[in-house]
């Protein structure tokens, strides 16, 4: 599945206490010392709106069964970036589903989405990959959140920003659709928050077994929606039609 870069990212300096990947452990066991840290799947980086601070995403397994099937929390954290000490973090319980959709992967996305003069959001995106052949799946969805003070706080939850799935014969026919969502932070509105403009880009394709053991792709007219999400006061609510769960 597509990764998307939403918006030019900024390269900083490597952090100065060395590779935050180091400190993933401290932080889970600082946090949740009783609770089963998934450091395969941990992630960190410099944040940009703040060259002082590091991000942080860390997973927890719950009560997974043999085949890994089950829940994680995660915490998301902002830790000093000399010292390691954590600044804030905003744990959630059974965030994340892993079943016949598997969770694979986390990214932190510190694209520039200013939402107030004073506040840069950061996202999360967690990606899911169907398990069947013939049904494939993928999905990414996107989560943001804010430093308030000694708070962070959660302000849009599972906007999916990218979509695969299909069906086919596992040889050539079959029927497909990619979506794509990017994000745009727009005019100021409610409280002074930004909104925020979602394109959506989506497209069918059709693969047809030809004689000679031909495959032809027939990919249909690309579709362009847009959508705004403006802030409640409380956080950006996703319409139940782009959200992931």
């Amino acid at each position: 599945m597509r990764t998307l870069a939403v918006l030019p990212l900024l390269f900083l300096p490597v952090i100065a206490w060395g590779d935050c990947t180091e400190h993933l452990q401290t932080w889970a066991q600082d946090l949740h010392p009783t609770l089963t840290f998934d450091s395969n799947h941990a992630v960190c980086k410099i944040n940009p709106g703040n060259a002082t601070q590091v991000l942080a995403a860390l997973p927890f397994a719950s009560d997974l069964d043999e085949n890994g099937d089950g829940e994680y929390g995660l915490d998301v954290l902002v830790a000093d970036g000399e010292t390691g000490k954590i600044i804030a973090h905003f744990y959630q319980e059974a965030a994340i589903s892993s079943d016949a959709i598997r969770f694979s992967s986390l990214q932190l996305d510190t694209a520039r989405y200013q939402l107030t003069p004073k506040l840069r959001a950061f996202g999360v995106r967690i990606t899911h990959e169907g398990s069947s052949r013939p049904n494939p799946y993928g999905r990414e969805i996107l989560n943001l959140y804010v430093q308030d003070g000694s708070q962070l706080r959660r302000v849009m939850s599972n906007l999916v920003v990218d979509k695969s799935y299909g069906e086919w014969d596992t040889r050539c026919a079959g029927e497909f659709n990619d979506t794509q969502r990017t994000l745009a932070v727009g005019n100021p509105g409610k409280q002074g928050f930004a909104s925020l403009r979602v394109t959506e880009k989506s497209i069918d394709r059709k693969s047809i077994s030809k004689p000679d053991d031909d495959c032809e792709e027939v990919e249909g007219t690309p579709k362009t929606v847009t959508f705004t999400l403006e802030y409640d006061g409380v956080q950006y609510r996703v319409p139940e039609g782009l959200a992931g769960w």
